[in-house]
């Protein structure tokens, strides 16, 4: 048996008992209300900091989050979670306040759509354009942004590491924040099998979000914009702070996207919680240890931007 945390084992006990259709059973819009339900309960309080409810091209809606006495230039543009399909602003409003607070830095939260509405590449075209809407210091955001920082969790990761890809000669990215990403939705062994059931995300679910995005473009899953790990090249990326999770069926294809972008010279920050779950950092208050693993990569990321 697998190492598990005490708090993630009495979380993961709870869930096996609760009654109800798996994900893989329900309707996109009852995966919303589950996620919805499970971050209100599970996850901590977004406490004080400034808010301010944004406008992004194409009619999407963002949230910018700017910690006291911020002075610094940067913004981190967060991509939620939620496999392209749940998640929203709201699921992920605790995690950017905080991560704003502890960065001391401006945090803009992207609505991109979702899927099955729109479907691939629907999700990474509204980040990009987010991105590039940041980078063009736009008077709603209060002051110039001198760099980018775009960082997400599970399918946010993988619009991270995409982002990245994508933009990194033409906006000023400095850095990478990539949270159990999905780098390769062609993944089938290792993690994807040993974590397939039992532990919060399933392969029956990952198999749920990638039918959904990718419908009507499965031949699209080797697309870099759908797996960054089989982009052509990963040479001259920006530093990238990986962070996976020793329990979560992805775990194994952020190692993977990590040690190719070292093999390809980018310098990286490499961290994995032992005994972890996917999605912990939306369920700070139901698993506390997870709100230090979530300190940790702050610190980590910090030095990565010392040294960028």
């Amino acid at each position: 048996m697998p190492f598990v945390r005490p708090d993630v084992a009495n979380i993961l006990a709870m869930m096996a008992a609760q009654p109800g259709p798996k994900l893989s059973e329900m309707s996109a819009a009852e995966g919303r209300a589950m996620m919805s339900g499970l971050t209100q309960m599970m996850e901590r309080p977004r406490g004080d900091i400034g808010v301010t409810e944004l406008a992004l091209p194409g009619g999407i809606k963002g949230r910018l989050y700017t910690p006291a006495g911020c002075s610094d230039g940067r913004v981190v543009a967060y991509y939620h979670g939620g496999g392209w399909v749940i998640g929203d602003l709201d699921t992920h409003d605790p995690l950017c306040a905080e991560i704003a607070r502890q960065l001391g830095m401006r945090v803009v939260s992207v609505d991109y759509r979702m899927a099955p509405e729109a479907t691939f590449p629907a999700a990474n075209d509204d980040c990009l354009a987010a991105t590039r809407w940041i980078a063009g210091s736009p008077a709603e955001l209060g002051g110039a942004v001198t760099g980018i920082i775009p960082a997400g969790d599970s399918a946010g990761g993988h619009l991270a590491a995409a982002v990245t890809q994508a933009l990194h000669t033409a906006v000023p990215i400095v850095a990478q924040w990539l949270i159990y990403p999905v780098t390769d939705m062609t993944a089938a062994e290792g993690s994807m099998v040993e974590f397939a059931d039992g532990y919060l995300l399933t392969a029956e679910s990952m198999d749920w979000f990638i039918g959904h995005y990718m419908r009507g473009a499965e031949d699209k899953k080797l697309d870099p914009r759908a797996s960054p790990l089989h982009a052509e090249s990963l040479a001259g990326l920006p530093p990238a702070m990986v962070f996976t999770c020793g329990l979560d069926p992805l775990r194994d294809q952020g190692r993977a996207y990590a040690a190719r972008l070292i093999e390809s010279g980018v310098r990286v920050v490499y961290r994995e919680a032992a005994g972890q779950i996917h999605g912990s950092f939306t369920l700070r208050q139901g698993i506390p240890s997870a709100h230090d693993d979530l300190l940790g990569c702050i610190a980590d990321l910090k030095l990565l931007l010392a040294g960028a």
